[in-house]
C-alpha cells in the first residue's frame, strides 16, 4: 500500500501548497508513483500541477460524500508520475455538509479504503486547506504521517502547539497510526535572528522530526504557480529548486531508514539462536 503523507499548517502562507506541489513533483522524478489528493478549497495545488482548476468539474468532494469513486475521480497532470484527486470551490461547502454526517472524520479514508486503484502508487500526498476544520481532520484520518512547512516566525510557533494537539486528538480519537513525518522550514531569511530563534526552539520540541533540508525565500518558487509548473519545470537550477530536491531525496532516505529492519543480536555462546530485536511497525 502506499505511504500516505499530509502535508498540514493551520496559518496561511507558510509554504505547504508550494511544499506539497513541489514535494511531489520531485518523487515522481525519482521515478515514485504519486497520487495527490488536493483538499483545498482554493484549489492552489491543481493548477500548481498543471490542470486548469476553472474546468474541473468533479472534484474530490464528489468521493468525499459519496458521489463518485476515487476511480472515476483520479486525472494525470503534466508532471511525470503524479496523478491527482482535483479540488474545486465545491469543497467549500463540504465542511458545512459533514457536520451531521455519519462518520464525518472519515470520508476520505473510507472513499480510499474502496479503491483498487491506489495500491498502485508509492505515496499518496495530500494537500489540505489553511485551517484545522474537517478537511484536514479527513486527511489526517487517512494518512500515515504529516509532515508541517513551518516559517520562523514567533506565531508560527504558537500554530505549531496548536497543530501537534491537534494531532494528538485525532491519534487518539481516529487514526491510532498517525504520526509526525517531520518539519520542515520553509520561506527561511538565514540573516534574521529571529530565525535562528525560532528554529532552535522547534529543534528543542521535536528533536530529529526537525528536517535538515531547508526551503529559502525565493522569487522563482513564487512565481511558478502562476505558469502551473512545478519549480522542477518552471527552474530546476534555481535555490528553490535545488532544495525542494533535497527535500524529496531526504524524505526517501527517512522511509527507507525506518523500512530496515535492525540488525539482530549475535547468536549466544550456548549456540542457541539470539531472539531478534522487535521490528516497530
Amino acid at each position: 500500500m502506499p505511504r500516505r503523507v499530509v502535508i498540514a499548517n493551520q496559518k496561511g502562507g507558510v509554504g505547504k501548497t508550494t511544499t506539497a506541489v513541489n514535494l511531489a513533483a520531485y518523487l515522481g522524478n525519482r521515478g515514485k508513483k504519486v497520487l495527490f489528493i488536493d483538499l483545498d478549497p482554493q484549489a492552489n495545488a491543481t493548477s500548481g500541477l498543471g490542470l486548469d482548476k476553472e474546468k474541473v468539474d468533479r472534484s474530490i468532494y464528489d468521493a468525499i460524500i459519496g458521489q463518485g469513486t476515487v476511480e472515476e475521480l483520479i486525472q494525470q497532470t503534466p508532471v511525470e508520475n503524479v496523478d491527482i484527486l482535483p479540488a474545486n470551490l465545491a469543497l467549500v461547502g463540504a465542511e458545512i455538509e459533514l457536520v451531521n454526517a455519519v462518520k464525518r472524520e472519515s470520508r476520505l479514508a473510507e472513499a480510499l479504503s474502496r479503491s483498487y486503484r491506489i495500491q498502485a502508487y508509492d505515496y499518496i500526498v495530500m494537500d489540505t486547506p489553511p485551517s484545522l476544520g474537517l478537511l484536514t481532520i479527513n486527511a489526517m484520518t487517512a494518512a500515515d504521517s504529516v509532515l508541517i512547512p513551518m516559517q520562523c516566525e514567533y506565531y508560527a510557533l504558537e500554530g505549531l502547539a496548536q497543530l501537534y494537539k491537534t494531532i494528538q486528538l485525532v491519534k487518539q480519537r481516529a487514526n491510532p497510526h498517525l504520526r509526525i513525518e517531520g518539519l520542515v522550514f520553509s520561506m527561511v531569511d538565514p540573516r534574521s535572528n529571529l530565525t535562528v530563534q525560532v528554529m532552535d526552539e522547534v529543534k528543542k520540541f521535536l528533536k530529529d522530526k526537525v528536517y535538515d533540508t531547508v526551503v529559502p525565500r525565493n522569487i522563482r518558487l513564487a512565481e511558478a504557480p502562476g505558469f502551473g509548473k512545478p519549480i522542477l519545470h518552471y527552474d530546476k537550477s534555481s535555490k528553490g529548486a535545488e532544495a525542494y530536491r533535497a527535500l524529496a531525496d531526504e524524505f526517501m532516505k527517512r522511509h527507507h531508514a525506518e523500512s530496515v529492519p535492525p540488525a539482530a543480536p549475535a547468536a549466544s555462546y550456548d549456540n542457541q539462536p539470539a531472539t531478534p530485536a522487535p521490528v516497530e511497525k
